[in-house]
């Protein structure tokens, strides 16, 4: 880490700040490459970062581009092998991977003159310059503002042809002041150009191209809980109800996000069209406080702060500081206006004076009331005085980077994606997609296809934002999507039939969104840590499945699945249920390996293509054999640094190891190191299987001691279990500390009493002789089929309602809880209970309809 120090701002404000090269990569770096992996060849200029990453410039004046670009902010790596040879008219450069020629005194790079020879799964491929990236696998775009359905992608790193270029050349570069700055490149005629040949290496090409762009920073742990979002103009006593009722249906909520009507608006409408003095609709852009919906603001953030929310404002900054504002006459002096005048300051963020007084004087003070980060709904321009700079590029760098310099607190902003190299400067917004199925269904494909750039942290509407209604259906499903993106936030257009509380819902509906959303708050170890690896390898935790199986077709068919994180493949439904079973209809492609549909229990080996079928309540998740996946027990606030109960969901398999990642939850502190690491493994050994969880290692000062769950998914119940040198018995009750065992979804439970964390804990589980420990695979699906066929069939009432046998069989899951040791004949009287249940189904009496759901909601149950 590179040593901070003390500057004197524009306003004087004494601060602690990081290095300019911190400030840029979030970890030390250097724009200027080893000389040693410079090759210069009359007005061409090789320089060899990676075996498989060539810089490529051509220059008229022969003067060549050693400033940080926007995407290329470090080229100082270790020097790759590398050799060169010249004839009368050809230079030759290889490395391990790739071979370049270039025709020695030619001007301008062309097909004639320049081209890289490489291998694509042992095919060899040439480039030159001027060929089209027909295979490119994509990378993202600013924004889905108005899109229904599907829209193009900009290219990305990644290509099924195995190469990809980066045109910089026009790119603008960074100054080496204390707070990096744009600026023009050179005049003149010349080529920058980066040629990434990794073939289908695509982790390894992510991963190189964070090294020399900038890691992927790790949001705070916050992030990942649930955000609430909604365009309304709410009362500071109206935003407090809402968290009331959050509290009430015990939902945790992380983010409250205040839109735009927390600020002064004249009484905005659609229809008006009134305009301040930069042309921008009246109301638009604001900073001061509406006191008649926020009569107290300093006391309603710290309320917020109180019950542990951390708040974000939504800015949309395109009319500068107008007249009206209480900041006026502070900002109009320091920028040379005189207040009196009433003329406007204008939002000029390239202008350096004008930035740290925007921040200072306008920004600074509301985030000592309390805002958190800040929402940048930027949407008006598209271009700067620096041609080739992006707006929204730029305002991402600068806001990101003036949390940064303020304090040791990890910056996060809310904001549009700006371009390449975005992906240090997070977290993205969608923007306003419309309310459809057909969104719903690109989002998965859209967001795990901007890994392809880095860009690994987009946060979407969930819900849709436009019109406004939704159907409760396609809510729920989208709910059960966002619980499995990178950030659930909730939110709509200011429409008073767009709801978005799940439990204004009917019951079925709510029930299956708080289910998605608890979920999500479980797996909050396991998202974190993912998190973490994203820093340490550039691979996003949504992903495309390309990433592992680059060689089946498949991986980059089924768009709607993608990886989340290691563990977890995840093909959420986003089509309607079928009216005839009441159930959603998916193919899913399974991947080489064993994996296990978490809600069912199933296990299927792959490559496979299988067609499956949900219930409103189920996600399609699908776990690797041998995961052990790190959660937490407990559904609350995710700021906190660290979970007091670890929980430890271990899955089928010969064995599995993770390591669970911790540190301080919203500190930059984790960059040096400050961070804990939990070691656990398992293995199976016949019928014994083994947890190990070992002494937590790192530096993160944190409690001595913690509890665990162990959570075997998926096994059938144990003869006996032993925690170290100790056999605990089989109970119902958590007291004394015992194992217990969930026959609904087959999974044996075993709570580890609260023991030091710098001391290793084994659990040894024991199966009797004649166990297969995964015959009960699948029990769960039918249970839950039986049990939604009940509902349906007692319907029928007063006609008829669900049959003996029906309701006996539902209720095989409770008697295995209750008698775990008396398993096998459950097991045999479920499956004598099954043989004639269609039949005796068919002869109720009733509504048709009811019967005919039932019997096909229990097709794959029955038969």
């Amino acid at each position: 880490m590179s040593t901070r120090s003390f500057i004197i701002c524009a306003v004087l404000a004494l601060r602690l700040v990081p290095s300019a090269q911190q400030l840029l990569a979030a970890e030390p770096g250097n724009p200027v490459a080893d000389p040693r992996a410079i090759v210069t060849v009359g007005n061409a200029r090789f320089t060899v970062l990676t075996p498989q990453l060539i810089r490529l410039e051509w220059s008229a004046d022969g003067r060549f581009e050693d400033r940080a670009s926007l995407v290329f902010i470090n080229r100082r790596l270790p020097v790759p092998s590398f050799h060169t040879r010249t004839d009368a008219e050809w230079f030759v450069l290889e490395t391990e991977k790739l071979a370049l020629s270039y025709r020695r005194a030619a001007g301008r790079f062309d097909a004639t003159n320049l081209e890289i020879a490489f291998f694509v799964a042992g095919t060899k491929r040439v480039w030159r310059p001027g060929m089209t990236d027909t295979a490119n696998l994509g990378g993202t775009i600013r924004t889905l503002d108005g899109v229904k359905g599907a829209i193009s992608l900009a290219p990305g790193l990644l290509s099924r042809d195995g190469w990809a270029i980066v045109d910089d050349s026009d790119s603008p570069v960074f100054d080496d002041s204390e707070w990096p700055w744009v600026m023009r490149r050179d005049h003149g005629e010349r080529q920058d150009l980066y040629f990434f040949g990794y073939g289908h290496e695509y982790k390894k090409a992510l991963g190189e191209f964070i090294k020399v762009a900038g890691r992927i920073p790790l949001p705070p742990r916050y992030v990942f809980g649930l955000w609430w979002s909604r365009y309304w103009s709410y009362t500071d006593q109206e935003l407090r109800e809402l968290v009331r009722q959050f509290e009430m249906f015990n939902i945790p909520l992380d983010v409250l996000v205040v839109d735009m009507d927390w600020h002064l608006t004249f009484n905005l409408r659609w229809h008006k069209d009134r305009r301040d003095q930069a042309g921008q609709r009246l109301g638009w852009t604001g900073y001061t406080w509406d006191r008649i919906l926020f009569p107290d603001p300093e006391g309603f953030l710290q309320w917020c702060k109180e019950k542990g929310l951390q708040v974000t404002l939504n800015l949309h900054p395109a009319s500068g500081i107008q007249p009206h504002e209480e900041v006026y006459p502070a900002m109009a002096q320091a920028m040379g206006i005189d207040p009196t005048s009433q003329r406007y300051v204008p939002f000029d963020l390239l202008d350096k004076k004008f930035a740290l007084n925007y921040f200072e004087i306008v920004l600074h003070p509301l985030e000592r009331q309390g805002v958190d980060f800040w929402w940048m709904d930027w949407q008006q321009w598209d271009t700067t005085r620096i041609p080739t700079l992006n707006p929204t590029w730029w305002i991402n760098y600068t806001f990101f980077t003036d949390m940064e310099r303020q304090k040791n607190r990890r910056p996060v902003i809310l904001a549009r994606w700006g371009g390449l190299g975005n992906h240090r400067y997070q977290i993205g917004f969608s923007g306003d997609v419309i309310t459809d199925w057909s969104s719903l269904a690109f989002q998965p494909y859209f967001t795990a296809t901007a890994a392809n750039v880095a860009f690994g942290y987009w946060s979407h509407d969930i819900g849709g934002h436009i019109p406004g209604p939704v159907n409760p259906e396609l809510y729920t499903r989208w709910v059960q999507w966002g619980a499995f993106s990178p950030v659930l936030r909730t939110h709509t257009t200011k429409n008073p039939d767009a709801e978005r509380r799940i439990w204004a819902y009917p019951y079925e509906y709510f029930d299956a969104m708080r289910k998605a959303v608890l979920l999500r708050s479980s797996l909050l170890p396991y998202i974190y840590t993912e998190a973490r690896k994203a820093y340490d390898t550039g691979l996003s935790l949504c992903r495309p499945l390309y990433y592992e199986f680059p060689e089946f077709d498949e991986a980059y068919d089924f768009r709607e699945q993608y990886q989340f994180g290691d563990a977890i493949v995840a093909a959420p439904v986003v089509a309607p249920i079928l009216p005839e079973s009441l159930l959603a209809s998916k193919r899913v492609w399974i991947p080489p390996g064993e994996w296990i549909e978490w809600s069912s229990g199933r296990i299927f080996a792959g490559p496979a293509v299988v067609n499956r079928t949900f219930a409103l309540d189920e996600i399609p998740v699908y776990v690797r054999a041998g995961s052990i996946v790190p959660m937490r027990a407990s559904a609350n606030n995710a700021a906190k640094g660290y979970d007091d109960s670890l929980v430890l969901a271990i899955f089928p398999g010969d064995s599995g190891s993770v390591r669970v990642y911790e540190d301080e939850g919203n500190s930059l502190d984790y960059q040096k190191g400050v961070c804990a690491w939990t070691p656990v493994s398992f293995r199976e050994e016949g019928r014994t299987l083994r947890v190990r969880i070992e002494s937590v290692e790192g530096t993160l000062p944190r409690e001595g001691e913690r509890t665990y769950e162990i959570r075997l998914v998926g096994f059938v119940p144990p003869e006996a279990v032993t925690i170290g040198q100790r056999a605990v018995l089989f109970s119902r009750t958590a007291k004394p500390v015992p194992w217990s065992y969930d026959g609904n979804s087959c999974t044996i439970l075993v709570r580890v009493p609260r023991s030091r964390t710098d001391r290793a804990v084994e659990i040894v589980v024991r199966f009797g002789e004649s166990s297969g420990i995964h015959a009960l695979q699948g029990m769960a699906e039918k249970l839950a089929r039986l049990r939604k066929a009940m509902d349906l069939l007692n319907g029928l009432w007063p006609k008829d309602w669900s049959p003996p046998e029906l309701i006996e069989a539902a209720q095989t899951g409770e008697r295995i809880s209750l008698d775990p040791k008396n398993y096998r004949n459950e097991v045999a009287r479920f499956n004598h209970l099954l043989a004639g249940l269609r039949q005796r189904i068919m002869q109720l009496e009733g509504d048709d309809t009811r019967i005919r759901r039932a019997v096909n909601h229990l097709a794959d149950v029955i038969e």
